[in-house]
């Protein structure tokens, strides 16, 4: 207990050297602590040095009864603290715990719901600004932003009709196998119901904040910000650009530019090459789909992905919620700030089960031999790190893709079993899956002014000519070239 009261001042833990004469000089960390993880003031340390001062043993009992009613009278709804007594050092200090509230937002009472709600950001005590205590409202009452009626916004059936036809057409691209693609089940608006992306009320359908993000209708529709920097900081852009539109497409065209941008090298199994990124493409995709998923949509920034000589930096606008840590996510807890925008994306194939993410990625990195990624709770956002190799990291003049070069000797060993005689539209769509191995059937479709249904076809066709195979997930995975163009 001693090494946790005397550790430094954190988000869950403040100190006072003794008990002010205005009770507000600490009734913000209260407030902020029950909206919060809760925390404790510890009254008798120095905050500074962290020397045990003590407080006055004639009328330690009095204090302790002075903080408890101050508490009580001044916080709405009222918080209970519990209020201890600890001696260390022959010095005894007062330990005020305060617990996470249920009934939030909590704030001062005589400075009103607006001025007088505090919330915990890095080590202090914070005014809440709208978007946080919009937040802390819907909290309290067990609601969330993305199943909140979307006042402006209205629909017809065609246009729910619409969406469900586009949501199970991304589900069929995002998988390989065609007994999972046959199994996918149609979405209806019964089905959006269940999901939050539309509400029911006296028979009208009310379109959702989620369905006005998968369409694109929000009235500021968040974006993706990416960027390529020169070196390690932020200081030099060498390229950027901005992606709108339904979030489901900002996930994939995000995805996209960091393919192009970070390396590509090749290696020789047996007899075939094998074109490896970099970074384990599926743990890229999970970072920025979960940054959508997870992100708090109350606040007016946009998520960004930064691309830096030594790493691949993901930042989601939002501080993790109450119940979330670092340590929780990493062991495979998560909580759904947006459930609707989840079960969207889990049908759409976009994000798998939930809580298996970070874990997941964590793994794939170790795989890859690279740095363990560093998650960071920070300044109400959250930020994912995932290192790039040191040794092969080049300045951002040369991030775009490059394929590593073989001896000949080497080279020569990639060959097929068998002679295959290719057509000018097999060298076609050969050619791309070169270029980007990563490229769903619809994008090959966009990059060659095919029809998805043709591209499927030759797709096909050369898989059982054994030209191509699939390697990793169905939705996730990448195209395998297994002969020499």
């Amino acid at each position: 207990m001693k090494n946790k009261l005397f550790s430094g001042e954190s988000i869950n833990i403040e100190y006072k050297v003794e008990m002010p004469k205005k009770s507000e000089k600490y009734m913000k960390t209260v407030v902020a602590f029950a909206n919060g993880r809760g925390g404790r003031i510890v009254f008798g340390v120095d905050d500074k040095t962290l020397n045990i001062v003590g407080m006055n043993p004639d009328t330690i009992f009095q204090t302790m009864d002075s903080i408890t009613n101050a508490i009580s009278d001044s916080c709405e709804p009222k918080i209970y603290p519990d209020v201890t007594l600890q001696s260390i050092d022959d010095k005894t200090i007062i330990v005020v715990e305060i617990h996470p509230g249920p009934m939030r937002p909590y704030y001062i009472k005589n400075k009103g719901l607006v001025d007088g709600t505090y919330v915990r950001v890095a080590g202090t005590s914070r005014h809440a600004e709208g978007y946080m205590l919009k937040e802390l409202i819907l909290e309290g009452q067990n609601r969330y932003f993305d199943n909140e009626p979307c006042e402006y916004l209205e629909i017809n059936e065609d246009d729910i009709k619409d969406l469900c036809d586009k949501m199970k057409k991304i589900a069929i691209e995002n998988i390989w196998n065609d007994e999972e693609k046959a199994a996918i089940r149609d979405v209806t608006k019964n089905i959006l119901i269940t999901w939050g992306i539309l509400k029911e009320d006296n028979g009208k359908i009310i379109p959702t904040n989620a369905y006005a993000l998968l369409t694109g209708k929000m009235q500021i529709q968040p974006t993706i910000q990416c960027a390529v920097f020169k070196g390690k900081t932020r200081a030099y852009f060498v390229d950027r650009r901005e992606f709108s539109g339904p979030i489901q497409d900002q996930v994939q065209l995000a995805f996209q530019y960091v393919l192009e941008k970070i390396n590509m090298g090749m290696q020789i199994k047996g007899i075939y090459r094998q074109d490896v990124y970099e970074l384990p493409i599926n743990s890229v995709r999970e970072l920025i789909a979960n940054a959508v998923a997870h992100r708090n949509y109350l606040e007016p920034g946009n998520i960004q992905v930064a691309i830096f000589d030594d790493r691949l930096e993901v930042t989601s606008p939002g501080m993790l919620l109450n119940t979330v840590s670092i340590k929780k996510m990493i062991e495979g807890y998560s909580r759904l700030r947006n459930p609707a925008i989840a079960n969207a994306f889990a049908y759409m194939k976009i994000i798998e089960k939930w809580g298996t993410g970070i874990p997941r990625i964590l793994r794939e990195c170790k795989e890859y031999g690279l740095k363990k990624p560093e998650l960071i709770d920070f300044d109400g956002d959250f930020r994912v790190n995932m290192y790039r190799r040191e040794e092969k990291s080049k300045t951002t003049q040369t991030t775009t893709q490059t394929t590593t070069q073989t001896t000949t000797q080497t080279t020569t060993q990639i060959t097929t079993q068998t002679t295959i005689k290719l057509t000018k539209n097999d060298h076609e769509i050969l050619q791309v899956i070169q270029n980007n191995p990563a490229l769903s059937q619809k994008e090959i479709a966009m990059e060659l002014g095919w029809t998805v249904d043709r591209v499927k076809y030759y797709l096909n066709k050369m898989k059982k000519q054994e030209a191509i195979r699939r390697i990793g997930s169905s939705h996730k995975g990448y195209w395998e070239l297994l002969i020499k163009l």
